[in-house]
């Protein structure tokens, strides 16, 4: 529009479109949201397996960095594995006899002539790294993490979007601790856990529900490895935690896996479906297959026992639950829609260059290229809407896109220095200079807001 118009009729705009949480009364399914954000898009020629889009991208990425720094306050190493091996590792973990028909085999051209398996797990690969050294006691627990891509041969019919695919991420972790050290080291979890699913997603906040319930997951009838003493055992570890931590349970018989019981966190989607993501195991028995051992205090080889943990679970379940759980209005620290610019009038070069100075300042774009961006930097998503449209289409469209801010800029913000600021949940307007809504984004990045 080329007709400049007064801010007392551009405020007017800013106060006449609802907000897209009003505006909508029903819950979003995942793939609504993921067509209206372009978040992912699935193909056949290769199904179960996701291709995310920049903006599933970056939601995908904040997740990963945020539990690298939960898991190296708690002194988790990461590590990377290969993605396959040979047939030989998974007969010794003995996947091969309980989980062959879930894996996908390779076929290496090679003078051993062995048939190689995609990994469908991390485990195997993190106890040859921990066979590679001597260990004493008081290296113990040693904590290793992979965010290594994992792959199951699902059923084609059992293929669903992103809460059952055949290639997928996992949180993993594997804790390798001497018997004293069990019970701490899944109370910990636990609290991680704790932190993850209600303190910073808040599930099960819109019912003022738990986050989550606990399901025990028992020895399975067939396919498992190890004694029955020694399950019983295991089983009354995780009992014990549970009871110690005070928080309700339910019992799962025989959903254990081949090698040990397990503890599987379960969040309701909108729908009331279960689904399970973050899982704790307790495993007597890789250890003693791959001959794992450390020293104790007396200079006896003792083996460690193995604890497998993932908070998020499959990185893709859990954000088809966060989509569902935010019906697309992301908090602003994983919003890829952090902010939209929007000059008032886009024919006027002052204005839109005021409004560029503030793009290149938030995102942390640095014309020179020869320097280079500093770790830890702030780079926040955000665009500018210059196209030739209504100063009010644009807004709306913004608010459509579940855009956490909207910055309008005009002559008197030009004028003032200060840019005219509201949320996506809040039509009231203020008036902050590009100073100070750095600091307003920072604030919200830093709290996980």
């Amino acid at each position: 529009m080329n007709v400049f118009r007064t801010n007392k009729i551009v405020y007017a705009n800013l106060y006449r479109y609802s907000t897209a949480s009003k505006l909508q009364s029903k819950p979003i399914i995942s793939n609504e949201v993921s067509a209206r954000q372009k978040l992912y898009i699935t193909d056949p020629l290769s199904p179960g397996s996701i291709f995310f889009l920049p903006n599933g991208t970056k939601i995908f990425n904040k997740l990963i960095t945020f539990m690298k720094l939960q898991q190296r306050r708690m002194d988790f190493k990461e590590v990377i594995t290969p993605l396959i091996f040979k047939k030989s590792l998974w007969e010794k973990s003995g996947h091969w006899d309980n989980y062959e028909n879930n894996m996908f085999k390779v076929d290496v051209v090679d003078s051993t002539k062995e048939i190689y398996g995609l990994k469908p797990m991390n485990c195997p690969g993190h106890c040859i790294i921990y066979n590679k050294f001597d260990h004493s006691y008081n290296e113990l627990p040693i904590r290793y993490s992979d965010f290594s891509p994992l792959h199951r041969n699902e059923a084609s019919g059992a293929l669903s979007g992103l809460t059952r695919v055949r290639k997928f991420h996992q949180d993993d972790g594997h804790i390798f601790c001497a018997p004293e050290q069990v019970k701490s080291e899944i109370s910990k979890c636990l609290k991680l856990i704790d932190l993850c699913y209600g303190k910073i997603f808040k599930f099960g906040n819109n019912s003022n529900a738990a986050p989550y319930t606990i399901s025990l997951s028992t020895r399975p009838k067939d396919h498992f490895i190890g004694n029955i003493e020694t399950w019983n055992y295991a089983e009354q570890i995780l009992k014990d935690v549970l009871e110690a931590s005070g928080k309700p349970w339910d019992l799962n018989e025989g959903d254990g896996a081949f090698y040990g019981p397990k503890l599987d966190i379960m969040v309701k989607d909108h729908t009331g479906k279960k689904h399970q993501v973050a899982t704790i195991q307790l495993d007597f028995q890789l250890p003693e297959r791959f001959n794992l051992r450390y020293k104790d205090r007396n200079n006896t080889l003792q083996t460690p026992i193995m604890i497998h943990r993932a908070v998020f679970g499959s990185l893709e379940r859990f954000m088809s639950l966060l989509i569902d759980h935010y019906n697309g209005k992301w908090p602003f620290w994983l919003n890829p829609f952090q902010a939209m610019i929007l000059p008032i009038n886009t024919d006027n070069a002052l204005q839109v260059d005021t409004c560029k100075q503030l793009h290149r300042r938030l995102r942390g774009n640095n014309e020179d290229n020869e320097v280079p961006v500093t770790p830890n930097s702030f780079q926040f998503d955000v665009d500018i809407d210059e196209r030739s449209e209504p100063l009010g289409y644009r807004i709306k469209d913004a608010i459509t896109r579940d855009y956490s801010f909207l910055i309008i800029i005009g002559e008197n913000e030009v004028k003032n220095g200060k840019c005219s600021v509201r949320t996506r949940d809040d039509r009231t307007l203020n008036y902050l200079t590009a100073d100070e809504i750095f600091e307003t984004f920072s604030n919200l990045e830093k709290n996980y807001k």
